[in-house]
């Protein structure tokens, strides 16, 4: 294969900095839909397995659950999350802010999820959600604590008529662009990127309790080199590390745990019946399409009014322990 034209990877960079599809330039390619898998299995249903030497399972142990210590851990953190005022002082007339930190896929996923959330009847009065995420925002740009993204999400935050204060929750999911590193290391250096992430956040945000966390959905029908396959299956290794450091840890700062599990083999349904179709994504085949953004806002949806650290929040009054 030859080098790509100047005039497509100039493209390809300004597609990525706004978080916008390539289907417009001449250059582009199309994304890859014959590639409907890649054979790898989805680390909830690998489970009890291993992938290249190393663990599957969402949490320690190989398995998709937390162990019942850090279990109760986040039940307790999640009974702490409550009305705040502006200054982060219990008020029963206060908010609760949900916030969403990540690059353009997190912002256009979460901003579907906030449609459909906004507009539930369940959903608590007090919640209020803010997408903080950002077209071309990367791992490795938004874990240096001077850059111009959290000046940004202090930006929507007041836009939102909300405060640091009053963040408790949040929803995180990022990926390094142009990732060309081996396993384990793209995935060890993530790991380290969102730990310095998470670090930034509970500087920023005093009150945060819980962080959920994603990796990425599949991207074998990816045309470009910002983040396809094997990279966006093996962040999910990043996420797992990441939060079994802190299970392993004294559990200090906000409690860190998985929202849904996002990546799927492609046309190979997974064990909940989750596939990607290549209509999922944009033509770049790196970017979710309307439909692959409705997916997973849906997935998020549920997630946030069925799991046991969640639904005491975002339901509120609706919810009955």
């Amino acid at each position: 294969m030859g080098k790509p034209k100047a005039s497509f990877v100039a493209a390809l960079v300004a597609s990525f900095l706004c978080g916008t599809t390539l289907a417009q330039h001449p250059d582009a390619a199309s994304a890859n839909c014959a590639q409907t898998s890649v054979g790898f299995i989805p680390l909830n249903d690998l489970a009890g397995g291993s992938y290249q030497g190393y663990e599957g399972g969402l949490y320690l142990g190989g398995t998709n659950y937390p162990p019942l210590d850090y279990r109760w851990m986040g039940r307790a953190h999640s009974n702490l999350v409550q009305p705040l005022d502006h200054n982060g002082q219990p008020n029963p007339n206060g908010r609760i802010v949900l916030l969403s930190i990540g690059m353009s896929n997190t912002t256009q996923e979460f901003s579907a999820f906030k449609s459909i959330a906004d507009a539930d009847s369940q959903k608590n009065p007090r919640l209020t959600i803010v997408d903080g995420a950002q077209g071309g925002q990367d791992a490795e740009i938004i874990r240096n604590p001077s850059a111009q993204y959290w000046t940004i999400v202090d930006q929507r935050l007041a836009a939102a008529g909300v405060t640091n204060a009053q963040v408790q929750t949040a929803w995180l999911k990022q990926a390094i662009i142009n990732e060309n590193r081996p396993f384990p290391a793209d995935a060890i250096g993530l790991r380290d990127a969102l730990r310095d992430i998470v670090g930034i956040m509970q500087t920023r945000y005093p009150n945060i309790r819980i962080i959920y966390f994603a990796s990425r959905i599949y991207a074998g029908y990816a045309s470009t080199i910002l983040n396809p396959e094997p990279y966006a299956y093996e962040s999910g290794f990043a996420v797992k590390w990441l939060i079994d450091e802190h299970i392993n840890s004294d559990g200090s700062g906000a409690w860190l745990a998985w929202g849904p599990y996002l990546w799927a083999d492609g046309l190979v349904p997974r064990s909940d019946g989750l596939t990607w179709l290549c209509s999922d994504l944009q033509d770049d085949g790196t970017h979710p399409s309307t439909t692959g953004r409705q997916k997973v806002a849906g997935l998020l949806l549920n997630f946030f009014k069925t799991n046991e650290t969640t639904r005491p929040w975002f339901l509120g009054a609706t919810f009955r322990r």
